[in-house]
């Protein structure tokens, strides 16, 4: 789902993007926030973003908001939120592309299906790769627990972990392997950067090099 302040200027044909995760990631994690004023960036959020921007990458908020079913907030809320989240990228010279979201909560039974656009589930990846024209594998998933990373992968990204402590269970499978780790956005942008050009590394190896780190 998208919020009425996503951009609609389809890009290129073939464009390269970084989808971020919200809470953790991009922005210090409050349960349920939607108050512009508790806002705090994740440290160096905005510097790795603006280098990301300079690199040509276009860049989109993909976050499970949850809180929506189970009625903490109300979309009017989100959507202010994301225009504070917007406004202020756009200052740092990263303007967001858009903002991708799923307002569902987590299936209570293993009976029901889990919808498409709830992370792991790459449905919010592809939702804006199909309205901005973007190439998937020349995309980036960059989040603080698997199953962001797992979303990535199921839709063709690469893919960093912030390994900042937020990932708990460390259910290490292939589809769940980080091609990278990084501690911070704004060492991400740089094995981005980095690493952009070149064509994406086998499950296999990232899960090896994500074991590794983890040890």
């Amino acid at each position: 789902m998208t919020l009425s302040a996503d951009s609609r200027t389809d890009a290129a044909p073939m464009a390269a993007a970084v989808f971020v995760d919200k809470d953790g990631t991009l922005v210090e994690d409050v349960p349920y926030n939607v108050d512009p004023a508790h806002v705090r960036f994740t440290p160096h959020a905005l510097e790795g973003l603006r280098s990301l921007a300079d690199a040509g990458y276009r860049l989109f908020i993909v976050t499970n908001q949850p809180g929506l079913a189970l009625g903490r907030f109300a979309a009017p809320a989100l959507e202010r939120l994301q225009a504070a989240i917007a406004a202020t990228m756009q200052e740092a010279a990263a303007p967001l592309a858009g903002f991708y979201f799923c307002p569902h909560a987590p299936v209570s039974s293993p009976s029901q299906a889990a919808c498409p656009c709830r992370k792991p589930a790459p449905g919010l990846l592809r939702q804006a790769a199909r309205k901005h024209r973007l190439d998937l594998r020349r995309c980036w998933m960059v989040g603080d627990i698997l199953d962001d990373i797992e979303a990535g992968r199921r839709a063709g990204c690469r893919t960093i972990l912030l390994d900042v402590g937020n990932e708990t269970e460390w259910r290490l499978t292939p589809e769940r392997a980080p091609d990278f780790r990084a501690a911070n956005l704004l060492e991400a942008a740089r094995l981005i950067r980095c690493a952009g050009s070149q064509p994406p590394g086998d499950a296999a190896a990232g899960m090896r090099a994500g074991t590794k780190a983890h040890q």
